[in-house]
């Protein structure tokens, strides 16, 4: 692979470090995972099993030392521990090495710890001070830190590109790039060459360039994805290259190489919707939540996802309370789980299922009898068979609160229709056939033609519909006796 081509690759992100801990106490070396509200620091085994449960901290001086003094000011009991900071692919490794020397202490031990440890400075040990300040800060530096500073951008160079800080807040777009994220859509883009200006639509980056200056990278739209040539070391397989274009995921954990340091970095690789770049991002960055929408996540589940697999997903709830089925996976480029809507695969099945369906649908169907637990009158069956509207009171929703609506047969396809009765009325509005009805049964007025007739008025009815009615109509209507006072 050309260096030309390397170098116009995104280097999956760059490991943060692991923060250690020795409770005094118990004598045993863990990896911090959180801090609650009241200070009790969470701690788990520092195992590969736990790896995605670690705390992960920035590896820029700056940014550690402003999350470490957070993290410290808000601990109880800080004088109990002591906190060591070691890079994310020897977290296990220096953890062991670390327990060893507290059971059994040795000269290159001490040297290990005291090497890899955080040094408190005397003005961080200030909790009681700032204790009330630090109540609801966040300790996970993905929510609460960010990795650039708005002074730190040239804004001259956004000015080049038709960009300015009040239009990136108006959009919500600069806090994603200060915290070390693309923007989340793309941007109109304007370069001037002088002479001629190229305007496209692109999403936006902050990097840091090896002289410590922030620049802004333009990741601009690809025709496709190129899967041709090696990505940092690794060959695109053909299945490889059809679960990236069918759903943007490759589904598996390749060792990429770090062209620069010749390190392999576990990773896993998706494609960017938006501008058809291939993005990777190495495991260690994976977090995988304990519940999807209702369900929990068991270990094997959430192994699945950490190994960028995907994952059928059943009795999730929707927003609006309805039960559904899908399946998520893991997406680099997002950074989250992700639902996945294969339209290739939904158009095979539709396709083997064709002929199928066919036959279903040229066979008349049979309206049923009842509608979600409801059972149907005979008159109400006998109008939705015939493919009226059918208005329907008694339903129950799953909290088991009342609810109604109008229910419509498709004799074509066998299903029924359902609106509630605000979109049912908005939908229907009265045709001049329907408008003697209306106003005669809903709004209490005469019609001339029917004005005897006893019976509500039928669909679309301005005159009697049948002899009764008719001789109902001529019949004189006698004159209503006054109730006098009998003396």
């Amino acid at each position: 692979m050309s260096e030309e081509i390397t170098n116009k690759q995104e280097m999956p992100e760059q490991l943060s470090d692991i923060l250690l801990v020795l409770d005094k106490e118990k004598m045993k070396i863990q990896a911090v995972k959180s801090i609650d509200e009241n200070g009790k620091m969470e701690t788990v085994d520092p195992t590969k099993k736990n790896q995605n449960q670690f705390m992960r901290v920035d590896k820029s001086g700056d940014f550690f030392s402003n999350f470490f003094s957070n993290f410290f000011s808000q601990l109880k009991n800080p004088t109990n521990f002591s906190f060591f900071k070691v890079p994310a692919p020897i977290a296990v490794e220096k953890a062991q090495e670390m327990q060893k020397q507290v059971n059994k202490p040795t000269p290159e031990g001490e040297k290990v710890m005291k090497e890899h440890e955080v040094k408190i400075e005397p003005q961080q040990d200030k909790k009681q001070e700032n204790q009330n300040n630090m109540a609801t800060t966040q300790t996970t530096p993905e929510a609460s830190e960010y990795r650039y500073k708005p002074e730190q951008i040239d804004w001259d160079t956004m000015k080049n590109l038709g960009l300015s800080k009040e239009y990136l807040e108006k959009r919500n777009l600069l806090d994603p790039l200060l915290r070390g994220y693309k923007t989340n859509e793309l941007l109109p883009i304007g370069v001037n060459f002088g002479g001629s200006v190229l305007r496209t639509d692109a999403r936006l980056s902050l990097q840091q360039a090896e002289d410590g200056n922030v620049i802004v990278a333009m990741h601009g739209i690809k025709k496709e994805p190129n899967l041709h040539f090696e990505f940092f070391g690794h060959k695109f397989t053909d299945e490889d290259k059809k679960n990236l274009l069918e759903t943007g995921n490759m589904g598996r954990v390749v060792n990429l190489t770090n062209s620069k340091t010749g390190e392999l970095m576990p990773s896993i690789i998706s494609i960017d919707r938006l501008t058809n770049d291939v993005i990777a991002l190495r495991t260690d960055f994976i977090k995988i939540p304990d519940e999807i929408k209702g369900v929990k996540l068991n270990d094997e589940q959430k192994q699945t996802l950490m190994e960028g697999k995907p994952l059928k997903l059943d009795g999730m709830i929707s927003t609006k309370g309805t039960e559904f089925s899908a399946t998520v996976q893991f997406n680099a480029d997002k950074r989250y789980v992700e639902f996945l809507f294969d339209r290739n695969n939904s158009n095979r099945q539709t396709q083997s299922n064709g002929q199928t369906q066919n036959n279903q649908q040229s066979q008349p169907q049979e309206a049923p009898k009842t509608f979600r637990g409801k059972e149907l009158t005979d008159e109400q069956h006998k109008d939705f068979k015939a493919g009226q509207t059918v208005y329907i009171d008694g339903l129950k929703d799953k909290k088991g609160q009342p609810y109604q609506g109008y229910i419509t047969f498709n004799k074509d396809t066998g299903k029924t229709g359902f609106e509630f009765p605000n979109q049912y009325k908005e939908r229907v509005k009265p045709t001049e056939a329907h408008k003697t009805q209306t106003a005669v049964n809903s709004e209490g007025k005469t019609n001339e033609a029917t004005k005897n007739i006893n019976e509500p008025l039928k669909s679309g009815q301005q005159n009697p519909k049948n002899k009764q009615q008719q001789e109902q109509q001529e019949k004189p209507k006698a004159p209503t006796k006054s109730k006098g006072v009998k003396r």
